[in-house]
């Protein structure tokens, strides 16, 4: 089995830390209730919930509610902290900048299970959003080690929410070379990149908003799963959340007047076009009309007998045209605007 898809258990105190990686079976045959340290605080992170038979044998061994379970495994828009007897359960979504680029956001559902001295979180599939957390634990950075395992929930979706930032700032740096795009060259693709970006942004923030419910809830709640002087650091998270849904309805309305500029271009382009049009049919609208006196039929016409009436009406014609362009060039109504 891939080392990335392994299991993780870390065990840390103060002045130790463990980590050891294993299976979903492993675990879910020696991660037992009787088996978490009072001394130690564990997390059991999963990288895949492919394997629901152990899973839910885990849950059971840790008395996890079957609705939880089930929670897991289906996808909610709009999550809630749900309170049990000995732990606490919550689903949200994640965000990471897509490596190609594409018009798409990159994101999974993660589940925690919140329990007295330890913390498991369920990831979709392989996604390392919490390299700064292992680091913390690690080198023994920060408070996170003399804290218990609802610290380390704070630290965990902190990381999430810095995974937010970085997708906007993706999607800032895509809107920075559009603006490039559309003043250099506006074109019908650079109208649908900006409508890409767009969709992108209310995806984000679908993610975003059951976040901040999250921990608004996990602010005011009171549970011994919590400790008291523990909950400023989730009123920090949802003021973070705040922060992620004022840039992104800054991004939305930089993209709406992005869009709005392109629409006055085309315009402007079309009045361009449509004044050209109209100079020149003003200059060969006369010039229609000489010719069409002269391509009557009659049979007594007092020109026709003139020996040089072809040119001379030729000349005419030419000699009115030229003058015409030469008076709207005056009047400025062939320059660009």
């Amino acid at each position: 089995m891939d080392e990335n898809q392994l299991c993780q258990l870390y065990k840390y105190d103060d002045e130790f830390f463990l980590v050891t990686k294993n299976t979903e079976e492993f675990f879910a045959s020696n991660f037992h209730e009787t088996e978490i340290d009072a001394d130690y605080v564990s997390w059991l992170n999963y990288h895949s919930i492919k394997e629901r038979v152990q899973i839910e044998k885990l849950c059971e061994h840790l008395h996890v509610d079957r609705l939880s379970v089930e929670d897991i495994y289906t996808e909610k828009r709009r999550p809630k902290l749900e309170e049990y007897p000995n732990y606490m359960f919550f689903s949200i979504r994640s965000a990471l900048p897509h490596e190609n680029n594409t018009f798409v956001l990159q994101q999974e559902q993660i589940s925690f299970v919140l329990g007295k001295n330890y913390l498991i979180s369920f990831q979709e599939r392989s996604s390392d959003h919490f390299t700064d957390v292992r680091d913390r634990i690690e080198k023994k950075r920060g408070k996170i080690r003399i804290k218990g395992p609802d610290f380390l929930l704070f630290r965990m979706l902190d990381a999430i929410i810095d995974n937010y930032f970085e997708v906007l700032e993706d999607i800032t740096d895509n809107i920075e070379k559009l603006e490039s795009k559309l003043i250099r060259n506006p074109t019908g693709d650079t109208l649908k990149l900006i409508e890409f970006q767009k969709r992108k942004l209310i995806e984000l923030r679908k993610i975003v908003l059951p976040l901040k419910d999250v921990t608004n809830q996990l602010e005011k709640l009171r549970s011994p799963f919590l400790a008291e002087d523990n909950h400023h650091y989730f009123s920090d998270l949802k003021e973070n959340c705040m922060g992620v849904l004022e840039e992104i309805d800054a991004n939305k309305q930089i993209l709406e007047g992005m869009a709005n500029l392109y629409y006055a271009a085309q315009g402007q382009r079309m009045n361009e076009i449509m004044k050209v049009l109209t100079v020149v049919s003003a200059i060969f609208i006369p010039l229609t009309f000489i010719a069409g006196v002269y391509g009557m039929n009659f049979k007594y016409m007092p020109e026709l007998d003139y020996p040089n009436g072809y040119y001379t009406v030729i000349g005419g014609m030419i000699a009115l045209g030229l003058g015409l362009f030469l008076f709207f060039l005056k009047r400025g109504w062939l320059k660009k605007n």
